[in-house]
């Protein structure tokens, strides 16, 4: 369950924002159990949480753009200690591939000191397998779980339903196996309607988010089969069929897009050695991304 103090309340711009689609602050709860509102209009802060600039000098530093419609948001990157707090006793999971595993070293960093850091890597980057840790100053609990692919995905959401277990966060995200293995955007499409109904079925978390793919840079890709199959045209073949699938919410799907094809795009060539995976700041940043979604989800929630 997410649990929030004083110091995270978004501020009275965002709640001023927001309160027009409901009738009192007393309708507001905090259980997980509650659905999820989404507003979709372009301008609500949901929307715009993914807007981030980059500024790379001295150093590759991002934050979200200054334009007034974000600014008027007050998103803001959330220390060790705000951290703990909203995800104090809760269970998140993270699944996919090694863009997932990123996800988790950022989130970590963050709640973690660096010698603790240190100790755990080795079993988190074991390659090819699930890890699991307990902060158990937070009382947080998350779980990596490898899953390459869009039908593994949909197999870890049966097993949260057969269990009858479903973790209070839930982030998930494939497709650049599944491109390097089979290049067929038709099948993957195939495979993500089948995970929306999955998720629809048998997901009781209220908040879901899809971990978009990087940009891939041809060039840089480090073997032959990579820049044969991983092409800019099958990028788009492969995101066009997850617009269509309606998985993510601006779509009319149930999971938030951590825009990382973004994030990649605007941090840009520096940022990355094979043209694949990105330097921490990246991932960071899409971390800073879900914990500020979470805090306006969990203020958008009205009982059932």
């Amino acid at each position: 369950m997410l649990f929030f103090s004083g110091a995270l309340f978004i501020s009275l711009a965002v709640c001023v924002h927001l309160t027009p689609y409901f009738p009192s602050v007393s309708d507001f709860v905090t259980s997980v159990q509650s659905v999820v509102i989404f507003d979709n209009r372009d301008d609500s802060c949901i929307n715009l949480v993914n807007e981030v600039v980059w500024d790379m000098k001295p150093m590759r530093n991002w934050g979200w753009s200054k334009s007034w419609k974000v600014m008027a948001c007050e998103f803001q990157k959330l220390g060790k200690g705000d951290i703990s707090d909203l995800l104090n006793g809760s269970w998140v999971v993270v699944a996919g591939d090694s863009q997932s595993r990123l996800v988790v070293q950022s989130l970590l960093g963050l709640v973690l000191n660096s010698e603790r850091m240190e100790s755990i890597k080795g079993d988190l980057f074991r390659r090819h397998s699930d890890y699991g840790i307990v902060v158990e100053e937070m009382g947080m609990k998350l779980d990596f779980v490898w899953a390459p692919y869009v039908a593994n995905l949909s197999n870890l959401m049966m097993g949260f339903k057969q269990n009858r277990s479903y973790p209070d966060v839930l982030v998930m995200g494939a497709g650049l196996w599944h491109m390097l293995h089979f290049t067929n955007a038709s099948s993957y499409g195939v495979d993500l309607k089948s995970l929306r109904s999955s998720v629809v079925v048998s997901v009781r978390s209220p908040h879901l988010f899809w971990l978009g793919m990087p940009m891939l840079i041809n060039g840089m890709l480090n073997t032959e089969e990579k820049r044969e199959k991983l092409s800019d045209e099958m990028w788009h073949a492969y995101d066009k069929v997850l617009r269509d699938s309606r998985l993510l919410h601006r779509y009319g799907g149930p999971c938030l897009l951590l825009d990382i094809q973004s994030l990649s795009w605007n941090c840009g060539p520096r940022c990355t050695v094979d043209g694949m995976h990105y330097d921490g700041a990246v991932y960071e940043a899409a971390v800073q991304i879900l914990l500020n979604a979470l805090l306006i989800e969990s203020h958008q929630k009205l009982i059932t």
